[in-house]
């Protein structure tokens, strides 16, 4: 009756009104976020269409998404696409497997750190643009030459955190192991594993960036398939709208990637506090 008297005719009366709820709130968010993409979207498309943005420089958003549609009616994207997650896929494995292999020999004892270390530190170093040469020489232009540039450049993210976390395991949580009774192996795999994988994950969202950067460089040299070669291909005949196609692609792809291995370290870490709080 209160609320009633409050929000119904005395509200109306005294110029008040109820609280927002929240699916009112959240497109409130939505619309205030959104605002200035759509600003930016609106000054790009009438800057093209009068001529004071080229299509040759940039082209207008909706040609970007009129070739958007006509590539994926006609199936050249979807294509493209496949060969492109499949390249990226193989390297990444290959790269993650060798990676998370020298993180435990070089993490888990002093003679493998003095072994491994500093040769994955020599060569990470490294640009790998400057590598590509080298590997043309070694594997020829084919698909091997891709992959293993796209696992020469996602090893060492996962290295580099893996290691960082099997060496920053807490002190007093292996002491303490170690009063109960535990073998290194269960010590390891009960204490040293578990605590690291955070910085684990960390690292395989960086490798998986990285291997779309690696991709983008690969899939220049020789390639007939990918979207990599969609978009120099498209740079041969000044399509800008396929190119920046191309680029949305990509893009996509990593958030997709990236949203997937959050899911997946969410889940791994359940036993977390911080995750279980966390909604």
């Amino acid at each position: 009756m209160r609320l009633a008297l409050r929000y119904g005719r005395g509200g109306a009366a005294a110029g008040k009104t109820p609280p927002a709820g929240p699916p009112a709130r959240l497109l409130n968010q939505l619309l205030l976020r959104g605002s200035s993409p759509l600003a930016i979207l609106l000054i790009w498309e009438l800057a093209s269409r009068t001529g004071v943005l080229p299509a040759h420089i940039l082209a207008a958003p909706s040609q970007i998404g009129s070739a958007f549609w006509n590539l994926l009616a006609s199936g050249e994207l979807l294509g493209h696409l496949l060969v492109s997650a499949g390249r990226s896929l193989a390297g990444v494995s290959i790269g993650v497997a060798g990676g998370i292999t020298l993180a435990l020999i070089s993490g888990l004892s002093r003679a493998g750190e003095i072994a491994v270390d500093a040769p994955m530190q020599m060569l990470r170093t490294l640009p790998s643009l400057a590598l590509v040469p080298l590997f043309i020489l070694w594997l020829g232009v084919g698909e091997a030459m891709k992959i293993s540039m796209i696992a020469f450049g996602t090893a060492f993210p996962i290295y580099l955190t893996l290691f960082s976390g099997i060496r920053g395991v807490e002190a007093k949580l292996v002491e303490a192991a170690k009063t109960l009774g535990l073998t290194r192996l269960e010590l390891i795999r009960h204490v040293i594993l578990p605590g690291a994988l955070p910085t684990f994950f960390v690292g395989l969202r960086f490798s998986l960036g990285g291997s779309w950067l690696a991709l983008v460089v690969v899939e220049q040299v020789n390639a007939v398939q990918g979207i990599g070669f969609l978009a120099n291909d498209a740079r041969d005949f000044a399509r800008t709208d396929v190119i920046v196609v191309c680029l949305l692609i990509y893009s996509l792809l990593g958030l997709t990637v990236d949203v997937l291995v959050r899911a997946l370290e969410r889940w791994a870490l359940a036993w977390r506090p911080s995750f279980l709080n966390n909604p």
